[in-house]
């Protein structure tokens, strides 16, 4: 695709203010961060519940990580890349403005949320949270009366870690008793009521890119797939993203006590031994650090894992078929160093994210998500807040039961955590 592909924006052509000598790359950056949608982030959790702990990251810190290595990593394809791989990067501010925005469809109380929502929404197209990030940019924030933040084309494709549709959903006996919630994960995947969306940003491909590019396998069990491919772009966002989430929540769970020594070893002892020996004698200096009683030192730690995969990343063709380069490449990780960093990433997950008390303000903060997407849905004109009960009006008598129910959780996916706890205790 030509630059003015790229750059072009649903709204079609538009005069910039007098004097304003901004790319469209720095506009669609200002766009994000003075969002609504990023300021929620603050309040938002990523792993440990926000307000227990003024350490722990939420969503909005973990977003600026995630911009500072995605811009780290352009940095090292820039200096090490062919003169071609260089053709291939983002723009620094492109590349930032996909890592600010790529949490902000995330509802309060993290994944937890997010089944709770899609439990609730299977009737009406699902719910998912990188589906929802797509729904604020293109259509819910308030920069364009029906274009949301009005992002250029390029960045709405780098938000797009699963371009194609959601499928059909299987339908509950009883949508007011879910049973496990751990049955109803979402499929990683568009609503389908935003595909006008989906298919004005693939539709410069010729009809054997988006093909390709739009592939999916199933999973285990209907409905979940798995797209196969992504942009170039979004491969760059997805690792940032990645090594933000797989060092620095490792580096929460080590310095408030949730993960020792032990447990690392125990977890991560034999991963070690089987890498590489440069890598591997590498890995065995820095636990050592990465659980010294000195402060300075488990940092110096937990910079070196961030540089281990940053300065390792490279330019793959994933998908030759592609004629546009953006589809054909991805950024990624030699094997011993994926290998490694979706280590870390289980590491935290068995012992943070799994632990029972981290499981159990999950299953609370859920059903009060369940409790009141039913009371809203039950008694929407009543209860919900008038500017919102004007869009649930609007899209009911426009899209019916359906429409109405996508507005309502919308409002819902839009509420930090402590809201939702207000709003539940006013209600309960």
């Amino acid at each position: 695709m030509s630059l003015a592909d790229w750059q072009q924006r649903r709204s079609g052509p538009n005069q910039q203010r007098p004097g304003d000598m901004r790319t469209a790359w720095q506009r669609d950056r200002a766009r994000v961060l003075h969002s609504a949608a990023f300021r929620r982030l603050q309040s938002k959790t990523q792993i440990m519940n926000v307000g227990e702990n003024d350490f722990y990251r939420t969503r909005l810190t973990h977003s600026l990580e995630a911009a500072q290595i995605g811009a780290s990593l352009i940095n090292h394809l820039h200096h090490s890349g062919s003169e071609f791989e260089r053709t291939l990067l983002p723009d620094e501010n492109l590349m930032e403005a996909l890592c600010l925005a790529h949490d902000i469809g995330h509802p309060p109380f993290g994944h937890g949320g997010e089944t709770a929502l899609n439990f609730k929404m299977l009737a009406s197209g699902g719910f998912e949270g990188n589906g929802q990030t797509l729904r604020i940019v293109g259509r819910l924030e308030a920069y364009h009366e029906a274009h949301g933040m009005d992002l250029t084309r390029r960045t709405l494709l780098g938000l797009l870690k699963y371009p194609v549709l959601m499928p059909d959903l299987p339908q509950p006996q009883d949508d007011s008793k879910p049973g496990a919630l751990s049955r109803w994960k979402p499929a990683k995947a568009i609503f389908q009521a935003d595909s006008d969306i989906l298919d004005w940003v693939l539709a410069p491909l010729s009809d054997n890119d988006r093909s390709a590019f739009q592939q999916v396998e199933p999973l285990a069990s209907s409905p979940w797939q798995r797209s196969l491919y992504k942009s170039f772009d979004a491969s760059l966002m997805e690792l940032a993203d990645d090594i933000a989430y797989g060092v620095h929540d490792l580096e929460d769970a080590v310095v408030t006590g949730t993960l020792n020594a032990q447990q690392w070893q125990q977890h991560m002892g034999q991963l070690i031994d089987n890498l590489d020996d440069s890598l591997g004698s590498l890995m065995h200096k820095l636990q050592q650090q990465l659980f010294s009683s000195s402060h300075h030192q488990r940092k110096n730690a937990i910079g070196a894992l961030v540089n281990i995969f940053v300065t390792s990343v490279q330019v793959s063709e994933t998908l030759p078929v592609a004629s546009e380069p953006q589809l054909r490449f991805n950024a990624t990780l030699p094997h011993h160093q994926r290998q490694l960093l979706n280590g870390l990433k289980s590491v935290v997950f068995e012992y943070v994210i799994n632990q029972p008390e981290i499981q159990q303000l999950r299953y609370r903060s859920q059903h009060m998500l369940l409790d009141l997407f039913a009371a809203f849905h039950t008694e929407p004109t009543r209860l919900l807040p008038r500017n919102t009960r004007e869009r649930w009006q609007q899209a009911f008598d426009k899209e019916g039961q359906i429409g109405a129910d996508r507005a309502l959780c919308d409002y819902i996916a839009g509420m930090t955590d402590d809201y939702a706890e207000r709003m539940y205790r006013s209600l309960f």
